[in-house]
């Protein structure tokens, strides 16, 4: 077991907040077939709810308080580095971290680093994407797990996945169908790029020897009679 353990790639999952994300990897993680283990949970806040998850999980935590180094991102970014190179960090994964990193940040985990955006990309980057998705009158909303690259929300797609938005949905309802489909597509790009699947062509993702999508979404759903 012990082997075993030692075989598979060490991650860190940066988190300021509920850390939902971080608890689904997590509990992919538990499976010790799975190719990834989380050694590592990163806070920028100290107060922050995915913390206390992590820990309760048995796995280790840190913080790195971005306030104690003002607007100096790159002192912050070198404190975070120590503690994932600390930790031995193979692989980095983003799950709800409020923070942009400098392009010399993003150089030293080119191709090691993922993050999860509760939008359907290149749509709705940035923040609010679900007011956004409403205001835009979509019929499909969703999540993307993407590679990080120092332009925000603009890495090579890895997974995406996408939900109907209906005609009562508010911000809050959308974003909970969304964060359904967040926790079942993150772990599987997770088990890709440890499993050395990912390869990134001409800006563009693909993932080797998993099939494509067989179905269609279609929403609103139109039945015979009403065509």
């Amino acid at each position: 077991m012990a082997e075993e353990q030692t075989s598979r790639k060490r991650v860190a999952v940066l988190i300021s907040g509920r850390g939902s994300n971080m608890a689904a990897l997590a509990a992919a993680a538990d499976d010790p077939a799975y190719p990834a283990a989380i050694a590592l949970v990163v806070s920028n806040r100290p107060n922050a709810a995915g913390l206390a998850i992590a820990r309760a999980r048995g796995i280790e935590t840190a913080v790195v308080d971005h306030t104690t180094h003002g607007k100096d991102r790159a002192a912050f970014e070198r404190v975070l580095q120590e503690v994932l190179e600390r930790h031995r960090i193979d692989l980095v994964c983003l799950g709800g971290f409020m923070r942009l990193f400098t392009p010399q940040f993003v150089a030293l985990w080119e191709g090691r680093m993922l993050n999860i955006h509760p939008a359907l990309l290149p749509s709705f980057k940035g923040l609010d994407t679900h007011a956004h998705a409403l205001e835009a009158g979509v019929r499909i909303h969703g999540a993307t797990v993407h590679f990080v690259v120092p332009e925000m929300d603009a890495g090579p797609i890895v997974i995406q996945a996408a939900v109907p938005v209906l005609d009562d949905d508010t911000p809050d309802s959308l974003a909970a169908r969304v964060v359904g489909v967040e926790h079942r597509i993150y772990p599987l790009a997770l088990r890709w790029l440890a499993e050395g699947r990912l390869r990134r062509v001409g800006g563009r993702c693909r993932v080797d020897g998993v099939p494509g999508a067989g179905a269609v979404l279609i929403h609103p759903q139109a039945s015979p009679s009403s065509r």
